[in-house]
């Protein structure tokens, strides 16, 4: 239960960097709330590996590795999204370190979900 707390809490300030680097008045633009996207599609290639892969238990797997690649772009781009946006001059770069900040936090709670609650015992993401 700890755990959980700790990952909701970790959530819920990442997404606090989020709305900050979105909705303070300097910044004022919500170009950035895109993010968001990524952020939901980040987990989906795991699933689907974990759902297709085969049950043995070996080191690697050619869908694992494919859903580490497809899982890494996606958060690669996460990361480029708000720094292309800056450049362009679309938001602030005070913005876009908000949302960096913001990312490094999602992208670790989403990591720490899948390492506390992935590991198949009797309380595990699978029952959710």
């Amino acid at each position: 239960v700890a755990a959980l707390v700790a990952l909701s809490f970790s959530g819920a300030i990442g997404l606090t960097f989020l709305m900050l680097g979105c909705a303070l008045e300097y910044y004022g633009v919500y170009w950035p709330l895109f993010v968001l996207i990524f952020y939901f599609i980040c987990p989906i290639p795991h699933f689907i590996a974990t759902r297709v892969g085969d049950d043995s238990d070996a080191a690697s797997s050619a869908c694992r590795e494919l859903a580490y690649f497809f899982t890494t772009g996606i958060v690669v781009s996460a990361f480029g999204f708000p720094i292309i946006l800056a450049r362009v001059e679309a938001i602030k770069w005070g913005a876009c370190g908000l949302v960096l900040a913001g990312n490094a936090v999602i992208f670790l709670t989403i990591l720490g979900f899948f390492l506390v609650f992935g590991r198949g015992d009797d309380f595990s993401w699978e029952q959710w």
